[in-house]
């Protein structure tokens, strides 16, 4: 403290502060830190990733910051107009946070003009570690304030707030609870009212760009230089145009950046003569996103955009969904197959994402609206001939609309709790009724669709409906029908009447069986009926679909079998699915390989399949449009037709094996030119059976060249491969799973093996009983650009050591994540060679092993590992650390968890970290997981610290 004094002194002294004129260090302090912020903040904060900090920003950055290390601000509220960046900028701005210390824990959950407190609430506990249990929205609250109580330095994070709402109803504790838990809310809101509802102490608005920032940013989204002055001045009119909103920018430069003068020119005129729908609040980003939406290619383009407006405020739209609707209004009617119209589609998705139309989901197989560019498109549907929309999802509404326009084209009431129906739907252009997610809708009147209608698209998933109205049958036009989770649904005869059906989908739906009359739907080009419930599919119905290019109905395994209760009547064979020459995506489970014909009439030209041949409720589901998969149940693979195998083994992608006795069987197939695309491969054994003999059979050439994951559970294997395989083989192998009871050698990967896998990212070693080594190396391996990130050893009772010599220490120059458990490992885990090359490691989490001493051995090398962030130890009896004749420095270190270590007398101050660690909770990310951290209830009962050192248990 002296020394600190001193310093403070000096400083003071040569920048011209009197320590003299402050009652106390902590005044000094802070005027200083205000009088360098206010210099150095705007380039302290740099822009990370694809953020962008311009004047305005780097000015509302400086507040929130200012504001988050003030202890009497407890609530922080950002207002701005909708598309200028208030989300993306207090990202940033929470992330710097957190980085800097400021926070241990950032929060963020939307909240939008209709809040759902369930998923608000499930969001927030998600993101601090844990999950709510409660039934009742009060119990959650409760449950949720509780933990956050528990915890300091949270940074709550409320984004797009329309009107004051109470905080204790999502769970969030009062201003004064926080502030004693050293915790800040901070709200993002278009309305700089509900900031002042809030009772925000500081109101930080976020304003437009300034013309020079507006126009950087838009060149640079433009991705173009201006060939003239007057090409340039044209340029600068539009940018002018958005006026300084980014969304805007961004929307049209790119929609204008590969165009030649003349278009810019209209683009300026155009944008010139538009007039504002909402001068109120983003008529000037809706003109300009309009223009955006004006720039698409085609009508199919614009309709795709438009659909997108039809599902919830913030809503994750599954881009599946997305195409089944397009598919149904007709779009994309160019191409051949369905599977070709979806791969346009996909297209046409990335487009409007470049476009700034459409935002990433939480991965590639969502899409997301702005609310902006959401609103400009209800606007654009509701003004434009032909278009109409009527857009009420997700607004809590629990009555019909009354006075529908008849002109209307679109209905979108999804996600809502209506519960009847009117008597008559009365819109004569009709083409697409959303009803969706009501599921208090059990009953569709007589009458309800009576009235003319265009109707082509009609989605009543998720409600309770268990009957069709007779005036089912008007639907004419019906294209596309989804029932999917009608958990009442029990009647299908009425759907033979839609003629022009092509798209029907029941998926999980819980009819029994399917009627007679689905049969006459012979211009249907997709049907899925997967449900565990369906037993019965009268033969010859599915032969008649003579169309059909999509067939999903896992769940039923009545293949040929009889129908009982109705005498001689059978189910349908497999061969009728393999009549289908139009057949190209399916989805099929068969009992057993004694119902696969034989022969076929020709060959199917299956693109994409989810096939599972053998009952088995442990196989594990697959993505049906990552990768062809196949799940075998069988004792052998001979037992199948070669056509079944031509068709199936040459394109699979993945194989799933489970009761497999012999793994030369694959290896076959593959000199015999099937699994030559293999990317996932598991092979489920018997402890009972040898896998496989080197006696009768040797590769010639390389195999499995493009397989990426291997996993070999329960097999009674000697060793992963007896002898060498031919250069080449599994080089693109990345991920390896063993867990296997027996193990003819002591060592799972030796040498000879080990430099076959330059690729390997990630090993999981499980339940071997009888390896002394997980690595081995012989005098002349030495590699040299080891990908590996991640170990798991679970399990192994009579490991000795992770190598069976010195390792290289470019072996593990990579590694990431290390999970160790019920290891019998003696000695150091790592020599110091090794220590000195784990510049990645993050992670270490090491549990009973009881004989484990190190985790680098003792040397006169100084130890740092410079990215370590979490370091657990449970239950290690023999574990030791004396900071007085060992050092190792983590300087990362946030997360530290000692329990059950007598001999580990390290003080955290001895791992020298920048950060401040915590000590109170585990806190262990494990890769993969849907949750980032995982709290262990051992941390509950810390109450105590001796001497600042760690061994408190």
């Amino acid at each position: 403290m002296k020394q600190w004094r001193d310093a403070l002194k000096k400083v003071a002294g040569f920048s011209g502060w009197n320590t003299q004129d402050y009652k106390t260090h902590k005044q000094l302090v802070d005027v200083i830190v205000e009088f360098i912020c206010s210099i150095v903040v705007p380039d302290a904060i740099e822009s990370t990733g694809d953020f962008e900090a311009f004047e305005v920003t780097k000015q509302a950055m400086y507040e929130i910051m200012k504001a988050s290390t003030d202890d009497d601000v407890t609530a922080i509220g950002v207002y701005g107009m909708g598309g200028v960046g208030k989300t993306t900028m207090v990202k940033h701005v929470a992330a710097h946070a957190r980085k800097s210390g400021i926070f241990d824990h950032v929060i963020m959950g939307v909240v939008s003009q209709n809040p759902d407190l369930k998923r608000i609430q499930d969001t927030l506990a998600e993101l601090l570690g844990f999950e709510l249990h409660e039934g009742t929205e009060i119990g959650r609250a409760a449950r949720l304030s509780k933990e956050i109580k528990r915890r300091n330095k949270i940074l709550i994070i409320l984004d797009d707030i329309w009107e004051r709402m109470e905080l204790s109803d999502i769970g969030i504790p009062s201003y004064k609870e926080l502030r004693k838990c050293k915790s800040k809310v901070l709200l993002t809101t278009r309305i700089r009212n509900v900031c002042h509802a809030m009772k925000c102490q500081e109101k930080i608005n976020l304003t437009t760009l300034s013309e020079e920032d507006s126009w950087t940013l838009f060149v640079r989204n433009a991705g173009r230089s201006f060939e003239s002055t007057n090409f340039e001045d044209v340029a600068r009119r539009v940018a002018g145009e958005c006026c300084g909103l980014p969304i805007a920018l961004i929307a049209v430069a790119r929609a204008l950046g590969d165009k030649d003068l003349v278009e810019w020119k209209r683009a300026a005129q155009r944008l010139e003569k538009s007039h504002t729908a909402n001068p109120e609040d983003y008529g000037e980003a809706s003109k300009c996103i309009k223009l955006s939406y004006d720039y698409l290619k085609d009508e199919d383009y614009k309709s795709y955009f438009l659909l997108c407006c039809l599902f919830p405020e913030d809503f994750e739209i599954e881009i599946e969904d997305l195409f089944k609707y397009a598919i149904g209004k007709g779009l994309f009617r160019d191409a051949d197959t369905i599977e070709e119209a979806r791969d346009e589609a996909d297209s046409v998705a990335t487009h409007l994402k470049h476009c700034c139309l459409l935002l990433d989901g939480e991965n590639n197989k969502f899409v997301r609206m702005h609310d902006v560019v959401r609103d400009t498109a209800i606007q654009i549907a509701q003004s434009e001939d032909g278009h109409g929309f009527l857009v009420k999802a997700g607004c809590g509404l629990k009555d019909w609309p009354r006075r529908l326009h008849e002109g209307y084209s679109a209905i979108s009431l999804m996600a809502n709790c209506i519960a009847k129906l009117p008597e008559k739907l009365v819109c004569p252009k009709l083409q697409i009724l959303l009803l969706n997610s009501n599921s208090s809708i059990g009953e569709i009147p007589e009458s309800f669709f009576q009235s003319p209608n265009e109707l082509t698209v009609l989605d009543l998933t998720r409600t309770r409906i268990s009957l069709l109205p007779q005036s089912f049958s008007l639907l004419t036009n019906l294209q596309a029908l989804y029932l999917d989770r009608c958990f009442k649904f029990i009647d299908t005869s009425k759907l033979g009447e839609l003629k022009k059906l092509e798209i029907l989908s029941m998926r999980n739906s819980c009819f029994k069986g399917l009627s007679r009359e689905i049969g006459d739907l012979t211009n249907l080009r997709m049907l899925d009926i997967t449900s565990k419930s369906i037993d019965t599919v009268p033969s010859k119905v599915i032969s008649k679909l003579h169309n059909l290019e999509e067939l999903y109905m896992q769940g039923f395994w009545n293949w040929g079998s009889k129908v009982v209760g109705e005498g001689d009547e059978t189910n349908a064979g497999f061969d009728e699915v393999t009549s289908l020459s139009n057949l190209r995506v399916l989805e099929v489970c068969i009992p057993d390989a004694e119902c696969i014909p034989k022969d076929v009439e020709f060959n199917p030209n299956w693109v994409k399949f989810n096939i599972c041949i053998g009952r088995d409720d442990k196989m594990k589901a697959t993505d049906q449009y990552a990768h062809n998969s196949i799940f075998l149940k069988i004792d052998t693979i001979s037992n199948l037709p070669d056509w079944f195998c031509n068709a199936v083994m040459t394109i699979a992608g993945s194989l799933q094996w489970r009761g497999c006795q012999r793994l030369i069987e694959c290896f076959m197939e593959y000199e015999h030119g099937r699994l030559h695309g293999l990317k996932h491969l598991s092979v489920y054994g018997d402890y009972d059976h040898e896998l496989m003999s080197v006696l009768t059979w040797v590769p010639k050439e390389p195999v499995f060249e493009n397989l990426e994951e291997l996993r070999l559970i329960g097999v009674d294997c000697r060793e992963l491969c007896v002898g060498e395989l031919p250069p080449g083989s599994l080089f693109n192998l990345k991920l390896l799973e063993v867990n296997c009871y027996n193990w003819g050698i002591n060592v799972l990967l030796p040498s000879t093996l080990l430099q076959r896998l330059p690729n390997l990212e990630e090993l999981n070693c499980c339940g071997m009983e009888e390896i002394e080594y997980v690595f081995g190396y012989g005098a002349l391996f030495e590699p040299k650009h080891s990908k590996l990130r991640k170990i798991k050893l679970s399990r192994l009772p009579t490991v000795r050591s992770i190598c069976n010599a010195p390792a290289p220490p470019a072996m593990f120059q990579n590694l990431e994540w290390l999970f160790i458990d019920y290891c019998h490992l003696r000695g150091s885990l790592f020599t110091s060679d090794v220590a000195q090359c784990l510049f990645q490691l993050k992670y270490i989490d090491i549990r009973y092993c009881p004989l484990l001493e190190r985790i680098v051995e003792v040397s006169n090398k100084k130890i740092i590992l410079p990215n370590l962030e979490e370091l657990a130890l449970f239950l290690l009896d023999m574990i030791c650390y004396e900071s007085a004749t060992f050092d190792i420095e983590c300087p990362s270190l946030e997360r530290l968890c000692v329990f059950g270590c007598p001999k580990f007398l390290a003080s955290y101050s001895d791992f020298h970290s920048r950060k401040e660690i915590e000590l109170n909770s585990m806190g262990f990310r494990y890769p993969g997981s849907s949750q980032e951290t995982r709290r262990n209830s051992y941390w509950s009962s810390i109450s105590r610290r001796k001497q600042g050192q760690l061994n408190w248990f």
